[in-house]
């Protein structure tokens, strides 16, 4: 893999990753095009980890009032909500990581998106919990939700906010809470794969690509999940569901004819 494939590839995650039409998903697709199939779950992470300082930077001030306190209501509501993707994605690590490099799914997987997606556009826009008003159990639905993206074609960032709209949550707490919810997901996925930073050439990337994408990922990230809170405000996720929707059948329709 050279820079400009790496760069293209972190543009591709920081601008799907907090948008909810699948940023690994879309990442198997770019791999798919640039001929890079053998660069599997260790890129993904990598770039991941750009994201990663991107959602930092933007909620940067709740981070620090939770670490400040980190048992207080809204550090043990990320507790709660976190549980269900860790015991997914412990149990699961071997079969996801064979799924993410065969992408034999992938098409299936940007559907029931769309779906989740075409559902909650149609929740009228009226919840009335802010995050101090969520109750464990509002935490819990949206971890099990998170734990579903685990899949690659399946949105995180979608799933949760969909999961939050359903709990009445108000759009702007839904939006807080899922990108909150997707730092300790992302930062364990990287401690997770973090020995395989002893070996990069494992997936034949160079340590500058590396470095590259996952600035490029946390540049466009950063972009990603301002926009995003913007949409939630002002419009509906019906947008996304069509899109994710045409891009799945897409993907099934050259899957059957043998070209992908």
């Amino acid at each position: 893999m050279n820079w400009l494939e790496a760069m293209m590839l972190g543009i591709i995650q920081g601008l799907t990753e907090f948008l909810p039409v699948s940023s690994t998903g879309h990442l198997y697709l770019g791999r798919h095009l640039f001929g890079l199939d053998s660069a599997g779950l260790f890129l993904d992470t990598m770039l991941h980890l750009g994201t990663l300082a991107a959602v930092i930077t933007v909620y940067g001030d709740e981070l620090a009032a939770i670490c400040r306190n980190p048992l207080g209501k809204t550090g043990r509501l990320l507790i709660v909500g976190t549980i269900p993707a860790v015991v997914v994605g412990i149990t699961w690590e071997d079969t996801l990581e064979a799924i993410s490099q065969t992408g034999v799914t992938i098409g299936w997987e940007f559907l029931i998106t769309g779906a989740v997606l075409y559902w909650a556009g149609r929740i009228k826009a009226g919840g009335h919990k802010g995050i101090n008003d969520l109750t464990y159990t509002d935490a819990l639905w949206i971890g099990l939700a998170q734990s579903a993206a685990i899949l690659p074609a399946v949105s995180r960032s979608g799933m949760t906010i969909a999961a939050a709209l359903w709990r009445n949550v108000e759009t702007s707490a839904a939006a807080s809470y899922s990108f909150l919810l997707s730092i300790p997901a992302i930062g364990g996925g990287v401690l997770l794969q973090g020995a395989k930073l002893l070996d990069v050439r494992a997936e034949h990337i160079s340590l500058s690509s590396l470095l590259i994408g996952t600035a490029m990922a946390g540049i466009c990230g950063y972009a990603a999940v301002r926009w995003m809170v913007r949409i939630l405000s002002r419009g509906s996720l019906k947008g996304f569901a069509w899109y994710v929707w045409g891009l799945g059948v897409l993907i099934l329709l050259m899957q059957w004819s043998g070209l992908f």
